[in-house]
């Protein structure tokens, strides 16, 4: 990550494809690991369900990208081309902010029944690796992505200090939903990690906390916070899985938001 968002910035490569480029590296890498170093070997992913998700990340590629041409329009329109301030003080300060917007939408779109019926698409499947890290419903991944990105230009950081940040959230994102069995013991409280992020996943609602993506700061200063050493969860996925469609419904999932009405998970 810091190699790619370095050589961005001195070569001044263009953000539209070096995003997707770091994105398929990062799940390349991690898919690897989780054939290494499983945490749990029936988690992994059949050939079936790898053209699931893989026609899930396409559909969510395409549909997040024409949702946020506006978004990188505004940013380009807003934010600074260069840092006002050194970036060694900038790129900290707004990979903060960029965690505090995320968590806030993600932790509205698990209580708000509306947005919830966006985002339980994502906890459908009931195992977590990092190909289905990438299901999601199109216009969830938009609003998240619209709210952290126009959050971080309104403030005020430069071009490449968002593109900095948005690099860090996909590589920790990808990385705690990650099949692997890699423990980082005291850094969890700081980082969000794969054993906290499968909590999130429980269908324990109790221990289903940890909404931070890729800081765990705000999980300890909001409550969220749940794990502790060698904790696991009881199993993964729906607290009740007959309120959505399944994963391989892929027409059904995306329409679900429209059909009927929905209570938020918690």
């Amino acid at each position: 990550m810091v190699s790619v968002s370095a050589g961005s910035m001195r070569y001044d490569w263009d953000p539209a494809w070096v995003n997707p480029l770091f994105v398929v590296g990062t799940i390349g890498y991690l898919a690897l690991l989780e054939r290494l170093i499983p945490y749990e070997r029936a988690w992994q992913p059949s050939s079936r369900e790898w053209r699931w998700y893989g026609a899930y990340f396409l559909l969510t590629a395409a549909g997040g990208g024409l949702g946020q041409a506006a978004v990188v329009a505004a940013v380009g329109l807003v934010a600074r081309p260069e840092a006002a301030l050194p970036l060694w003080w900038e790129i900290p300060a707004a990979l903060l902010l960029a965690s505090l917007a995320n968590y806030l939408v993600h932790r509205l779109s698990h209580s708000n029944p509306w947005l919830w019926r966006l985002h339980g698409v994502h906890h459908v499947p009931d195992k977590v690796n990092v190909g289905n890290n990438g299901v999601n419903h199109i216009l969830d991944v938009v609003l998240t992505q619209g709210c952290v990105q126009l959050s971080l230009a309104l403030v005020g950081f430069s071009a490449d200090t968002v593109l900095t940040a948005g690099l860090f959230a996909v590589a920790q994102g990808y990385f705690c939903h990650a099949n692997i069995d890699v423990r980082i013991g005291v850094l969890n409280h700081v980082l969000a990690g794969p054993e906290q992020h499968r909590l999130h996943h429980s269908v324990d609602l109790s221990e289903a906390g940890h909404f931070g993506g890729d800081l765990s700061v705000w999980d300890r200063a909001f409550g969220s916070f749940t794990w502790h050493p060698d904790r696991a969860p009881v199993a993964v996925g729906l607290h009740d899985p007959a309120t959505f469609p399944e994963t391989g419904a892929i027409g059904a999932s995306l329409l679900h938001p429209w059909r009927g009405s929905g209570r938020g998970r918690g």
